[in-house]
């Protein structure tokens, strides 16, 4: 990962939360994304058979309001810290039969920005005072992601 793009991370979490993030932290965002993505790629494939499509749109994708307002913030410090290139290098779609709309993923890298940005927020909710998440407090929020997503 460039240093440019550690950076740039590091700013988002700022902004959204007022986290530090180290070294460590860069691959369990990583997976994190990767993860969520992939569920919601499941839940829009099977949205999609239920409808008789064999194309993946973006309404399949199950976005609830919270995380499309969150993509909507996304966006606005996207602007400047340019994270869209990193994010789509990040998704990596399971394996499914049905095709996935060019629609639909050109949307992932703004769904995988707006999760770091829901992930951050999630860290200062369960702890006020955090600053740097601890391993403790990244499998706490897998957890709560896997409850939701």
């Amino acid at each position: 990962m460039a240093v440019a793009t550690i950076h740039r991370l590091e700013q988002l979490f700022r902004r959204a939360a007022g986290l530090d993030l180290d070294k460590s932290d860069f691959g369990r965002l990583e997976d994190f994304v990767r993860r969520k993505v992939e569920d919601l790629v499941v839940r829009g494939e099977a949205n999609a058979r239920a409808n008789a499509r064999d194309v993946v749109q973006p309404w399949d994708l199950p976005i609830t309001k919270g995380l499309q307002e969150t993509i909507h913030r996304f966006r606005l410090v996207n602007v400047e810290l340019r994270l869209t290139e990193y994010l789509a290098g990040l998704i990596r779609l399971p394996p499914t039969d049905l095709a996935i709309g060019d629609e639909t993923e050109a949307r992932f890298p703004e769904i995988a920005g707006a999760l770091c940005i829901a992930l951050a927020e999630t860290f200062r909710i369960t702890d006020e005072e955090l600053r740097n998440p601890m391993t403790e407090d990244w499998e706490r929020a897998y957890r709560l992601f896997g409850l939701l997503l």
